[in-house]
């Protein structure tokens, strides 16, 4: 019988200057199709009516699954650090068509 083992591939990751800045984002708007989702990273600014889409995210929905495991995984080691992180439950921003986080 022979033996399967799974071999890992070392990925190197590059992180150019201006990604390394980052974007701020404080509302996510999360819509899919059978194919894919799509994340648009937003941010909503005191006495501006227009929100503007700074970043558009699409991947797999094996993607997003993952994805949704990974940030799960990384709250809870956050909160294990510094505590619980408190939602007060109201949007003030609410989307239609689609789900929003912010």
């Amino acid at each position: 019988m022979a033996e399967s083992k799974e071999q890992h591939q070392q990925i190197s990751i590059e992180l150019g200057e201006k990604e390394a800045e980052g974007i701020y984002s404080n509302l996510a708007i999360i819509s899919h199709s059978p194919a894919e989702f799509v994340v648009d990273f937003t941010r909503i600014l005191p006495n501006l009516p227009k929100a503007r889409v700074h970043a558009r995210i699409i991947m797999t929905p094996q993607h997003a699954k993952l994805l949704t495991q990974a940030l799960h995984d990384n709250i809870v080691k956050f909160e294990e650090e510094f505590g619980e992180i408190v939602i007060d439950g109201h949007n003030p921003f609410p989307v239609g068509g689609a789900t929003s986080i912010h």
